[in-house]
């Protein structure tokens, strides 16, 4: 059982740590240069090169069944759906199986847009609530890992 976290602009690594700590699972840091972590048994840190999607491989490699990811990457949590792991953006919204779909739909639509020209403006800030709601996905998340292991 471990957490990966896609974390070259993850706003959401210090809460991961505290509930990783509390639950004592261990947690992976994948970037591509090196980011700061606690002096945790627990925490690891993994720099990877800056090829294009190293660190997306790298997680997915190190994936599975017992596996919670965290990312934003809507194709990085398509391929670790697939290998059967638990996918939380860091806004705390689950990817699930029947959610996937949609989210790759639409950024195939956004992408569109953006390259006709459209000016669609950026995602919106990150809030309180975004991370109060991913304090309660990877509470859950790691409830329910425990439980069926």
């Amino acid at each position: 059982m471990q957490i990966l976290i896609d974390a070259d602009a993850c706003p959401v690594k210090d809460e991961t740590y505290k509930v990783a700590i509390r639950y004592k699972f261990p947690v992976v840091v994948v970037s591509n240069s090196p980011i700061r972590v606690p002096p945790d048994p627990l925490i690891a840190r993994k720099v990877v090169s800056d090829a294009f999607d190293a660190a997306d491989d790298w997680i997915v490699e190190n994936t599975g069944v017992d596996t919670v990811v965290i990312t934003a990457d809507i194709l990085l949590a398509d391929r670790c759906l697939k290998l059967g792991a638990t996918v939380i953006s860091p806004t705390g919204h689950p990817f699930t199986s029947s959610s996937i779909g949609n989210a790759i739909a639409m950024r195939a639509i956004m992408s569109d847009l953006r390259a006709g020209g459209e000016n669609l403006g950026g995602p919106a800030p990150f809030s309180k609530t975004d991370r109060s709601r991913f304090l309660s996905a990877l509470d859950q998340a790691l409830t329910k890992l425990r439980q069926r292991n």
